[in-house]
């Protein structure tokens, strides 16, 4: 299940009866999976009064389960899921203060649940139970904005926190049991980490715990929005962690972290992200169990995924991800030979989807690979007016009339198994251009053809520039050659359509569009004010 804008966590709890999962969602419900691929609400936590931006939970025993959820109402609840009902038993107010996400886990050696909480202040707060009320042992320093993510790890029997913030850096910190900290008189003199200790008292007996930072990491250049560790998973009947970090950020790339053998320093292990665009960057992330996936999601609800090469160890390639509006759909068409659907929405984009058919499956899958229009208003309408043409219309007086580059019929032909020469005769496929490109500041795309992608001789280009577009090239199209669908990026800048032709007439915004059956005339109506 995929879950945008929030923060989603699964746990696991088992007896010798059931595997189930719970899945916590951002509105603080709780989603109970018995029979794949169907999830059940089992309770619903109510109790905020603002959003809910993040959730946490880990297994007590039997199906309980301590849930802890922030939200805008300067606040953090945790939760008793008893298997029938979720239980407020503990809140903690922030006063004007926000906290952007929250972690759970056990403290080293014992079954004491320990809250962590990174917000607005800059602070990392720590929260453990004793005698059943949760109190604030220790306020970690270090960031300098907003902390946007932390998240715990058991490795070795202590625990590691990663934390990230806006002031582009990674955190890692080391949480131990005072009694493991052992210390030779000759180890006196050896400079070491600054330790922040805490006690706790449970049942007359008492335990001593110590923080220390364990690395900085610096290799993005904006905010860093997610930080998550790779899943554990079950090896031999024991739970394995592997100190492998994933982080994404504003800058548009995801980094895989993970120390050196030899010295143990974190060190960046792969880079992967996106160049171009008008996209403002990754919003948060996550790693497959076995570390061969990762995937990231985006300001406007876009999906990335990057899988690893087999049998090539570093290598990380783009993956296929559903994809689609992120706002309203006000319209949508088939083609006249019902191939593939275009429709438009609010999120002022006009979008492509066909079957892609693969040779080793037979149930083909619907995908969006072609994005024709990327408008600065939102789309209201649409008519088809050929096999490769079609009519839009947006919050603006002007209809927009497109067709479909050659690039895009070549990897039609690709990806819906259609043979070319049949899309090649269609009479909308005459001087087509090789693709198209959006000037900037500009709503109208711009055909490019073959003679502009080819570079310039030194003859060509001469000692001097002769104007201002011949130093700016505005030409961001480069043909591709696609067997599967495209990666957003693609989408935003290789898969645009031409604009060939505009109509005039309207007084107000377009509202609705319509063609005859012989694609040869459009009726249009526009609102009345």
């Amino acid at each position: 299940m995929i879950c945008i804008d929030t923060c989603v966590h699964l746990t696991h709890y088992q007896n010798t009866a059931i595997v189930s999962r719970i899945l916590i969602l951002s509105k603080a419900y709780v989603l109970c999976l018995c029979h794949l691929p169907q999830f059940n609400q089992c309770v619903e936590c109510v109790g905020h009064t603002g959003p809910v931006c993040a959730v946490d939970a880990i297994h007590l025993d039997n199906y309980k389960l301590l849930i802890a959820s922030t939200a805008s109402d300067s606040t953090v609840k945790l939760w008793l899921y008893t298997g029938s009902k979720a239980e407020c038993t503990h809140t903690i107010s922030f006063g004007s203060g926000f906290m952007m996400d929250v972690s759970l886990a056990w403290l080293p050696g014992s079954r004491v649940p320990i809250l962590a909480c990174g917000g607005d202040d800059c602070r990392i707060h720590l929260y453990a139970q004793c005698n059943g009320q949760f109190r604030k042992v220790l306020s970690l320093q270090g960031h300098e904005d907003w902390i946007r993510g932390v998240e715990w790890a058991c490795v070795d029997g202590d625990l590691l926190l990663a934390s990230c913030a806006q002031d582009c850096l990674i955190r890692v910190w080391r949480l131990v049991a005072k009694s493991r900290t052992k210390r030779n008189p000759q180890e006196e003199r050896i400079i070491t980490m600054t330790e922040d200790v805490f006690t706790l008292t449970q049942n007359d007996a008492s335990s001593a715990f110590a923080v220390t930072l364990e690395s900085v990491l610096a290799g993005h250049e904006n905010k860093v929005y997610g930080v998550h560790w790779q899943p554990p998973v079950i090896k031999g009947g024991n739970q394995h962690q592997s100190l492998s970090l994933l982080s994404a950020s504003m800058d548009k790339t995801m980094i895989l972290w993970a120390p050196e053998e030899g010295s143990g320093v974190w060190v960046e292990q792969v880079r992967v992200g996106e160049v171009g665009g008008n996209t403002l960057g990754f919003y948060g992330c996550q790693m497959s169990p076995d570390g061969s996936m990762i995937l990231a999601h985006a300001f406007h609800g876009a999906l990335h995924l990057w899988t690893q090469s087999h049998g090539k160890e570093g290598e990380w390639s783009p993956g296929v991800v559903i994809s689609g509006h992120f706002n309203a759909v006000q319209d949508l068409s088939w083609d006249p030979e019902g191939e593939f659907i275009l429709s438009v929405g609010s999120d002022q984009t006009t979008r492509l989807l066909t079957p892609w058919k693969r040779k080793d499956q037979t149930q083909p899958t619907w995908h969006e690979i072609s994005r024709p229009q990327i408008h600065g208003y939102d789309m209201q309408c649409l008519a088809m007016v050929g096999r490769f043409q079609y009519v839009s219309g947006a919050d603006e007086k002007v209809l927009r009339v497109f067709r479909a580059p050659r690039n895009f019929v070549e990897n039609f032909a690709n990806i819906s198994g259609t043979p070319l020469a049949k899309l090649l005769a269609s009479s909308d496929t005459v001087d087509q251009p090789e693709g198209a490109s959006t000037p900037a500041l500009g709503l109208s795309n711009k055909a490019v053809f073959q003679g502009d992608l080819a570079p310039k001789t030194n003859e060509e280009e001469g000692t001097g520039f002769n104007s201002v577009s011949d130093r700016y090239q505005e030409s961001y199209f480069h043909p591709l050659t696609l067997n599967e669908p495209p990666p957003e990026d693609h989408l935003l800048q290789n898969t645009l359509w031409p604009e060939v032709q505009k109509l005039y007439g309207h007084g107000f915004e377009m509202f609705c569009l319509a063609s005859d059956s012989g694609r040869t005339v459009v009726a249009s109506a526009c609102k009345v004010v």
